[in-house]
């Protein structure tokens, strides 16, 4: 399976990091080795600036490639909460340098996900999702924010590359993010219900 994280689909996020608003879907990718599952998140040392990132997550139900955005909506079927792990650091100084930015997103753990819910019981324009950190409300968002749509994500993406079933589609995040440290409780919502967590180590 592979992880492909959308940058830039909230306006307001985007206006934050000092960045243009895309005209078309900007995505990396994070390799398996990324994802964690139901365990707390070590701080590694590479870093003195890791940024937590909530985001929505569909995961791939079919195969495909070259999907029309009519069609999308079939080849997801479940949505759920993640976490976009980013060196802050790391990252603007591979910007700065024109590098790309991988060692900045793709390290080991960058990804946690949670609880998954059937897209059908959803109402997909309008998911409320929250992270909280040590009980305040660091980062909201709606689906209805998104600059691009899920089914013209996984349209434009599978120009590119080919989904396969369980691959993962980190959907971009909200305003808010900021600084993680050793201690913080961090809980993810969607639509009120708690869907992730873990301690930072």
């Amino acid at each position: 399976m592979k992880i492909i994280c959308i940058g830039r689909n909230y306006a307001e996020h985007a206006k934050e990091m000092k960045a243009d608003l895309p005209t078309e879907p900007v995505f990396f990718m994070k390799p398996d080795t990324a994802l964690l599952k139901e365990a707390d998140f070590y701080l590694p040392d590479f870093t003195q600036d890791l940024h937590h990132e909530i985001e929505l997550v569909l995961k791939i139900c079919k195969a495909g490639k070259h999907i029309e955005e009519q069609f999308a909506h079939k080849y997801y079927n479940e949505i759920g909460i993640g976490i976009d792990f980013t060196a802050r650091d790391i990252q603007a100084k591979c910007k700065e340098k024109g590098l790309p930015w991988e060692k900045a997103k793709a390290f080991d753990n960058s990804a946690p996900i949670g609880e998954f819910a059937s897209k059908d019981t959803l109402e997909l324009n309008n998911i409320n999702f929250e992270l909280k950190i040590n009980g305040d409300s660091e980062q909201i968002g709606n689906s209805s924010d998104l600059i691009f749509s899920f089914d013209k994500v996984i349209a434009y993406v599978s120009q590119f590359v080919s989904l396969k079933v369980g691959d993962l589609v980190y959907t971009g995040t909200p305003e808010g993010v900021g600084k993680v440290n050793i201690g913080d409780k961090l809980e993810g919502f969607m639509n009120g219900k708690k869907m992730l967590q873990l301690t930072i180590k």
